[in-house]
This record gives C-alpha cells, structure tokens and sequence, in this order.
C-alpha cells in the first residue's frame, strides 16, 4: 500500500492515429506503428511573444491542429498521446501474436489467450451476468452482517486493487489492505490498513456544496440505479438502494482524511498491534478476515487513518444486512461493469467516462483490452515491448543523464545559501544512495501460477487479481526488494520511491518527446532531463525531505534549515494558489507543493546539468544554431513541448480537486517565470508576464 509520489498519467491522443485505430487488421497481423510527436521549432507560434504566456507561444499550433478526440478526456504530446498509442500498439502487436502462435511456450499461452478472452465480445455478451453470478449469490446468502469480511475477503481477492492506494483512497469496497514498508524501518514490510469506500474520485465529491458537484452526486444515484436495474432489479428496489449506497458511501467519506494531510507520511504513520485494530472496530472481524485473504502476521500495522476505521464501528451497527447487501451488490457490479455484456460497459462509461470526464464515446475495446493486458501480466508484455521500443543504446544514454543530473543537484546543494553545513552533509549522503532504474527490470516477474483460459474475461481477471494479491501479501514481514517495479516497461510515467530511495523511469517514457535519441543534449535535458531532475528533486521535497538516505521517517533537518525550508516553501504554495476562472475553481497550492517544487527543482538541475555537459565539451548554451535558437533556448522550448496538453473542462475540474500535480499550462509557465535562466533565454523584462515579480525557489 505504498503510496508513490509520480508525475501524472494525463489521458491524452492523436488525430492522425485516431482514424488508423478503426481500421480492420492487417493481413500480416500485425498493425504499423503510429508516428509519435518529435519536437521542432516549425511548430512555435510567432504571433506570441513568448515572454507574456510562453507555454502559448510552444503549444498553441500543435494543440490547434490536435483536438480532443472523443474518446479522450484530454490530448498532449506526450503523456497519453499518440506515444500511448505507440506503446500500446506494440503490446497489441505481441497479444494478437501469441494468440494465433500454434508452439507457445507458458509465458504466450497466457498473454495470448488473455487477449482472446478479452476481445471476444460476442462471447462476453452472451454471458451475461453469469461470470459473476456466484459472488452475486454469495451476497444474497448472507445471513448476518458478522457474514461481512468473509464476502469482502472474496471481493478483494477477486477484484483489483485492495493493495494499492492512491492520493486520495484505496479504490476499493469499506479498506484497503495491502503491504507497506515500515515507516521507521525502510528494510522491514509490515501490513497497511487504508480508507476506501467511495466510488467517485475523492470525498470532496461526496461533501462539496459546490452545484456542480451536488448535480455529479444526483447523476451517480441514477447510474447506480440503471446498474441495479441492469442486474434484474424493479425500478422501486434499485431506486431505494442506489440512495442507500450513496449513504453509505458520505459517511465514510465524512471519515476520510482529505488529500492535504494525506500528504504527510506523519500523519499516515500510526502503528498499530492486531489488538489495537481490532478495538478501532470490535464488531469486525479481523482475524477472519486476515485468514481468508491470506495475510502473513506482520511486526505491527500501520493505520493510514484511525479515525476512519474507528468510524466504522457505528456505521456496522447502524446499516441493516439488506443494506451492507446491497453495498456489497454494487461493489461487485461496479468492480466487474468493465468486464462484462455492453450493456453493463456503456452505462459505466456513460457515467464514468461521459458525465465525470465529458468524453463523446468510449475507447475502442482493443486499446481497453491492451491496458487490462498491461495492468494483469505486464512484465510478460513488458519484454516485448522492450525488445521493440527501447534499445540498449537508449538505456546507456539515459544513465549518463541520470548521473549527469544528480551530480547538478550535488553541485547546487553546495551553493545553497540558506542550508547549514551539517544539513548539506545529510542531504548529500542521501543523493549518493539513490538508486537508479532505467527502462526494465532486471528480472522478469514469474507468471506461472496464474491460470488463463481463452473464453473467460472475469474468469482471468479472478485469477490475475487473486495472483497479484498473494504476491503483495507475501512481501509482508520479509525485507523490501529495491529491484521491484511498481509499474510496467510500457507505462509513460516515472516515480521517486522516498521509502526505497529510488528513481524509476520505465521505458514507455523514455520516447519522444521526452527522450529522443535523435536531438541533442540541449532537447534532451530540456524534456525527459526534466524529468529526471523531477523525481530525484522528490527525495528533498516538503515530504520526500522526511525520509532519510535509507528511507527511514527521520527528521535529518536542523532546527534553522526547517524553518528557512518552510519559508521558501510558502512562496511555491502561495504562487500555485489561484482562481482558474474558465473552470470554475480554485487550485490549491498546498495539495500541489510537492510536485510543483519539483518541477522548479527538477528544471533547475537539470539545466545546469547541460550546461556542464556543454563546458566539458567548450561549447555554450548561448551561441545560436542554424535554425537560430540556442541551446539554452531550445532547452525550455523541448521541455514546453513534452507538456502541451489540451483538457475538457470536466477533466480538469477532476485533476485540480483530487491531483497533486497543476495542470500542465502552470507546470510550464509558473516554472519558467521563476527561472532567471529563462528571462535571459528570450530576453524578458520585469512586468512582463513570464517574469515573477517574486521568484520563488527552493532548490
């Protein structure tokens, strides 16, 4: 259940590939792979000055000639774009391959008729509710609600993903339950109980006031009720209980920490003895619930947040069994609506997709098909992708800037004017112990005791679950595995693990426009070295700072170097706390501290990692080229361009209440007009918009 800080995975697509991905398949069997986006400087719109809204002056012609496809809740250049499109084009490529191989080994026997139970719709329609009908009947059966961690058991161990919790909750039925590592021991993994329950995306849909969120609420209560009725209930039945679901679901997020505190591993760091849990809820039962999901006996627990599981105390005695039924009800058919008849996906999609996205039509089931491959055996597919996508060029070269990149921040931690010598030792010491992974694992995960049959999509999804469950629940009371990824090869994202100390940066982001073998230094740096600086700068965050180099929660920091960090720190939270008048909201700069300092560390590092590589080599940043940028200015125009990125309002309005990372037009602008590097670049002058009449920096 750890809680990973990432940049976001931003749903986004490409016009040119959208027609191609109806096409019927190819003879070959094989489909071509999509184009992805190459920086270049044709694309800039000279109409802006780019000293008054720079992220305008680099994305505003792409994002023109690229509307939102309807499937997509959002469209960039690279995150989720037509590079989403690529990657998932050669899992898709390596599916349909073993699918139709007649001498398959284990490994292409499992991802090849996963695939094929996946996009056999004609069989899946048939079925009906049939796949999941004896978990339907087990709740039925119930006849107390002491009957209720034996049916969550099973619905856990059925239905992704009870271990794994995000910014907000665990996404899953009442907790989550998973493995964590030790707060106060980095090397020891012990058992995490975490808030959950709520099917919308945070509690603030559930308790906002806002209009726009009173009118979400109305229409989760008629979906739930379609579900229902989808599921054989009359229309008076489904309606009575969709209004006791929602009941049920405001009182825990009544309970929930909000997504602030959450932020502070300090106020997730409470260790609990079985004894201690057991008495935060007496009429749960604990210990059978451990039993049935196969929980080893951990040192202690952590309890992400007492009061929710104290709250649950009532709520067991209050809510009738045909009420915890009808919870548990929608639970299974929420978890399964993916999964089954199109019936049961369109209404999903019609609320989850349409009303809280504002997305026209669903995905195309190949691309859904692929992303549940990848979720459910993706080091399997990983290797492939690997083979295709990412060379062992591309790794040595991404090293070099990895080291390149954290040599700068050595540099500027010695420059730090506001840091005490005895700070700047730890801080170094924390800097060397990082470890670095690059594109894949070095060790490829063992599928062999997942069964998967060709004519059973929920069948496999039971078996992948159940799987992962067991292989989270293992890790538990046994030393952490710094080797293991948290995301597969194809994913186009990265992550700093504060407990682990580590930097991971799958091969899926290492394509252009953030990593492209064939640009210079100046691009490199300017996108993916950005990146790069991103997640090591998370290390000595406002929370990452928390951890010491062996990922202990371990205050490192002088009495004087906290208070001056604070007060740095104020100036980022203030600066990313405004009104955004087209959507209605208003951001909030302490939600998104930790991700926008990083983004202002991560470009400032990563800049003067370039222009140390251009000093060893005698060159400099300022000399133009031949297409008349320098280096220097083409560094911030690459790293604008990896983020250009156009959002539908509902999109957006979701990503500000529950995301800790802005929205990408401040990731660029906020962070250039703190940076005197850029005001020298394009020759910005005070009052000027790119310019900050209060530079703010911590790093």
């Amino acid at each position: 259940m750890s809680r990973i800080l990432v940049i976001p995975t931003l749903l986004i697509f490409s016009v040119v590939c959208w027609t191609q991905e109806k096409a019927s398949q190819p003879q070959s069997g094989q489909w071509p792979l999509p184009t992805v986006n190459h920086f270049s400087v044709d694309i800039l719109n000279q109409n802006i000055n780019p000293c008054d809204n720079f992220y305008q002056y680099v994305c505003s012609n792409w994002m023109a000639a690229n509307p939102i496809p309807p499937d997509q809740p959002a469209w960039g250049t690279g995150f989720d774009s037509n590079l989403e499109l690529y990657n998932q084009t050669i899992l898709r490529n390596a599916l349909q391959a073993a699918a139709t191989a007649k001498n398959r080994d284990a490994v292409h026997q499992k991802i090849g008729d996963y695939w094929t139970s996946c996009m056999n719709e004609t069989e899946i329609d048939q079925s009906a509710l049939k796949p999941i009908q004896p978990d339907l009947d087990r709740i039925a059966a119930m006849k107390s609600v002491k009957e209720l961690p034996d049916v969550l058991a099973i619905f856990q161990k059925s239905y992704p993903s009870a271990w794994t919790s995000n910014d907000n909750q665990t996404a899953t039925a009442l907790f989550g339950y998973g493995p964590i590592i030790d707060y106060n021991d980095a090397t020891l993994v012990v058992g995490g109980f975490d808030q959950g329950g709520l099917s919308l995306p945070s509690r603030d849909f559930y308790l906002s006031d806002n209009k726009r969120m009173q009118d979400i609420r109305r229409k989760f209560v008629s979906h739930v009720q379609r579900m229902l009725e989808l599921a054989g209930e009359k229309l008076a039945d489904a309606q009575s209980h969709a209004a006791t679901i929602l009941r049920i679901e405001t009182y825990f997020a009544k309970l929930q920490m909000d997504n602030v505190k959450r932020r502070d591993p300090v106020n997730l760091n409470n260790i609990m003895s079985l004894q201690q849990v057991k008495a935060l809820a007496p009429s749960f039962d604990w210990s059978r619930y451990l039993k049935l999901i196969g929980s080893p006996e951990p040192k202690h627990y952590l309890v992400s947040t007492p009061d929710f599981f104290r709250g649950l105390e009532p709520i067991l005695k209050q809510e009738s069994l045909d009420a915890w039924k009808t919870y548990l009800r929608w639970w299974i058919l929420h978890g399964s609506s993916s999964y089954l008849s199109k019936s049961f996906v369109e209404e999903s999609f019609n609320f989850f997709g349409a009303t809280l996205n504002g997305l026209q039509q669903n995905e195309p089931r190949w691309r859904r098909c692929v992303g549940y491959a990848d979720r459910d055996l993706g080091e399997a597919l990983g290797q492939a992708y690997v083979d295709v996508a990412f060379s062992a060029e591309s790794k040595l070269r991404m090293k070099e800037m990895v080291k390149a990149i954290e040599e700068a921040l050595a540099q500027d931690i010695q420059t730090l004017d506001w840091m005490t010598p005895a700070t700047k030792k730890q801080a170094e010491m924390k800097l060397k112990a990082i470890y670095d992974k690059i594109g894949y694992p070095d060790k490829w995960r063992d599928y062999s005791s997942m069964k998967v049959v060709p004519d059973n999509l929920v069948g496999n999804l039971h078996q992948a679950t159940a799987f992962e469950f067991k292989r989270q629940l293992d890790k538990i009371g046994k030393p952490v595995d710094r080797e293991e990824w948290t995301m597969t090869p194809p994913t186009i994202n990265a992550y700093y693990d504060p407990q682990e100390n580590t930097i991971n940066f799958p091969a899926g982001i290492l394509q252009p426009p953030f990593f492209d073998p064939g640009k210079g230094d100046a691009e490199n740096y300017g996108a993916i070295g950005l990146v790069i600086g991103h997640e090591i700068s998370h290390g000595f965050d406002d929370q990452g700072r928390k951890f010491d180099a062996e990922g202990k929660l371990r205050d490192w920091w002088t009495p004087e170097d906290r208070k001056r960090y604070d007060e740095h720190t104020v100036c980022i939270e203030r600066e990313y706390t405004h009104e955004v008048p087209s959507l209605g909201v208003k951001t909030n700069g302490a939600l998104t501290l930790g991700e926008d300092s990083a983004d202002n560390a991560g470009l400032r590092i990563a800049l003067l990692a370039l222009e140390n590589t251009y000093k060893k080599s005698g060159k400099s940043l300022d000399s133009r080229e031949t297409d008349g940028f320098s280096p220097r200015q083409k560094f911030f125009l690459a790293h604008a361009f990896s983020w250009c990125a156009q959002y539908r309002p509902d999109f957006a309005r979701i990503v500000v209440t529950t995301n800790p990372h802005s929205l990408p037009e401040y990731r660029v602008n906020y962070v250039d007009k703190n940076a005197p590097e850029f005001w020298k670049a394009y020759g910005c002058k005070k009052g000027q918009a790119m310019v900050s009449d209060n530079s703010c920096r911590v790093w």
